[in-house]
């Protein structure tokens, strides 16, 4: 089968994300009449099912792909144990073995309709269950294997209440697939589950999970160019969007010197990622296990506290990262035992999140991350000034995209965001910006990648434009250093005056009798200094800070004027108000 046919016989193609949505909605629907009524229930079970059902076709065009590069390929699963044994509809016309002996879903035909009432639960159950489960104990187990058996660790038996609702889910999940889902615009499985957690979410459930949209990814993995031959790490991954898609970019890259060696590494030596949620890890690795990464090293557990659920496919990970590609949550508050793990202490999960990624970075290494507008903009707090100063002094911050208001409204979350590229190894001399702020984005009017045209054309000269402007970091410090000298001088000198007067404070003490009066008065002439020098140092702290105020703001935004005349406005407003009393007239007949 033709990789790029998009057709599997089904004769239905997907090419929306409605329509992939539209599909999985009747799936969960038939899922919530069958036992399956909340969102916790019928995730993990569309999981699974899924996720074989790709694993499937998958791995026939990685048999085509290696067959062409004369590489040997080992399937994961033989019959009756593939998709097309026991859950593709019944085809007479479609052959699944070399023999030609068995035709697609032969199992199934043998069990459901030419057996007796619960037999194919009894074979799911008893017989396909456990041995997925029993793969990774296998002698020579694959990687893949050993991803298998963890994605389907957790699922002890089917919940669907009847094999007739059981068989109407596995035909509507045969529809879903890499041949009949266009992957212009849709994640075959993460985008899948992505609409499924958004909109299909229940109360008290896991819906409304937070997701970097697709073009967003691409346009990143872009602009950061992993290669072949470094190591991609994403501490937060979700369903693995940026790591599928660097997968796809690097092997795109490789083109015709994609050897044997090269593909196997990128396959099993690449990729990394941490993720927290217990329902979103069997996500990511059925993503990545069906794009292509035959072993995703993803290690399960709190990336913020170090504590672990699991980490038996993350034993082999390098200390540090040549790529990191990330959206961190916004908006947490983390406890004491995240913040113990990190050098400034603060509650905002997105600042730690960022001190993780600088510390898990090669020197030379490469990073794009998602950031929200209050990171860029906030020297209030401490530990936001000293993270962003830890940025420019250890990091080269040479890009930053101002995203539009509504690009991640659809995945849960309306905050204004950026993006940030930087390179660890060498401090920020200028920062090149581009702005998009000003592009309307809507449900039906997503974010697409023709809107980041000229960045691209702009980006390898860092080229002026009514979009894009650089700052000169270097430059601004300086101007800084020069402002606050004043301040500083006098913060001293007051400090030195207010000790003087502290010191007189002591001697009169000591003088008998004392001089209650000439104390009072030295103590609050030592006071008053004090709180000089304190206002002095806080005017030159507010302007050192200010350095580390990173926000976009466009140079180039001209702001229409209104040069119409005092008597030509209270015409207009005549004019409106006689429009209104006309209506109001006409309204009351």
């Amino acid at each position: 089968m033709a990789r790029g046919s998009k057709k599997n016989g089904n004769g239905k193609v997907l090419a929306t994300q409605q329509s992939v949505n539209s599909t999985v909605k009747s799936i969960c629907d038939i899922m919530r009449r069958s036992n399956c009524a909340g969102a916790m229930q019928y995730v993990p079970e569309l999981t699974w099912i899924l996720f074989l059902r790709i694993l499937d076709e998958q791995e026939t065009h990685e048999a085509e792909e290696d067959a062409a590069l004369g590489i040997d390929f080992t399937p994961s699963l033989q019959a009756p144990y593939r998709w097309q044994d026991w859950a593709a509809p019944f085809n007479e016309d479609i052959a699944v073995a070399a023999d030609g002996q068995h035709k697609r879903g032969w199992k199934r035909k043998e069990l459901h309709e030419d057996g007796g009432s619960g037999d194919l639960f009894n074979f799911v159950n008893t017989e396909l269950l456990p041995h997925l489960k029993a793969l990774k104990d296998k002698a020579g187990a694959t990687p893949r294997q050993k991803v298998i058996s963890e994605i389907m660790s957790g699922v002890e038996r089917i919940r669907i209440d009847t094999e007739r609702n059981f068989c109407e889910i596995l035909d509507r999940v045969h529809m879903v697939s890499s041949d009949t889902v266009d992957d212009t615009h849709v994640f075959t499985i993460s985008q899948v589950y992505e609409g499924l957690l958004l909109k299909m979410g229940e109360k008290g459930n896991d819906g409304g999970q937070f997701f970097t949209p697709r073009e967003v990814i691409r346009a990143m993995v872009r602009v950061i160019d992993p290669q072949a031959g470094q190591t991609v790490y994403d501490p937060g991954c979700g369903t693995g969007g940026f790591l599928a898609q660097s997968f796809e970019y690097m092997r795109d890259q490789l083109g015709d010197a994609a050897t044997a060696e090269r593909l196997d590494t990128l396959r099993h030596q690449t990729f990394f990622g941490r993720e927290k949620e217990n329902l979103i890890f069997p996500i990511a690795l059925a993503n990545l296990v069906l794009h292509g990464i035959s072993q995703p090293n993803l290690w399960h557990g709190n990336t913020l506290t170090d504590e672990k659920s699991y980490d038996g496919l993350f034993l082999d990970a390098p200390a540090q990262f040549d790529v990191v590609l990330t959206n961190p949550p916004f908006g947490g508050k983390e406890g004491k035992a995240a913040q113990t793990h990190f050098a400034y202490k603060t509650g905002a999960t997105q600042m730690l999140f960022l001190q993780h990624v600088m510390d898990y970075l090669k020197d030379g290494g490469r990073c794009g991350i998602v950031m929200d507008e209050g990171v860029l903009f906030r020297t209030n707090e401490t530990a936001f000034v000293q993270v962003k100063r830890k940025l420019l002094e250890e990091n080269d911050l040479w890009c930053i995209v101002s995203l539009p208001g509504g690009v991640f409204t659809a995945a849960g979350a309306g905050v204004k965001t950026n993006l940030l590229f930087f390179s660890k190894g060498k401090h920020t001399e200028k920062i090149w910006y581009y702005d998009l702020s000003d592009i309307k984005v809507g449900k039906k009017t997503p974010m697409t990648l023709d809107k980041f045209e000229e960045f691209f054309q702009l980006l390898p000269t860092r080229g002026d434009s009514e979009k894009s402007w650089t700052i000169d970091m270097v430059g601004r410090k300086q101007k800084a250093t020069e402002e606050t000298a004043p301040f500083k001088q006098q913060a001293r000198k007051k400090e030195q005056e207010a000790a003087q007067w502290s010191d007189l404070v002591k001697e009169l003490k000591k003088a008998k009798p004392t001089d209650t009066a000439a104390v009072s008065e030295a103590m609050e002439k030592a006071a008053g200094l004090a709180k000089e020098a304190r206002e002095q140092a806080a005017k030159a702290e507010g302007i050192e800070n200010a350095v580390y105020d990173l926000k976009a703001v466009n140079p180039n935004t001209k702001n229409e004027e209104d040069k119409r005349t005092s008597e030509q406005l209270l015409d207009f407003i005549e004019a409106k108000g006689r429009e209104i009393a006309e209506a109001l007239a006409l309204l009351r007949g």
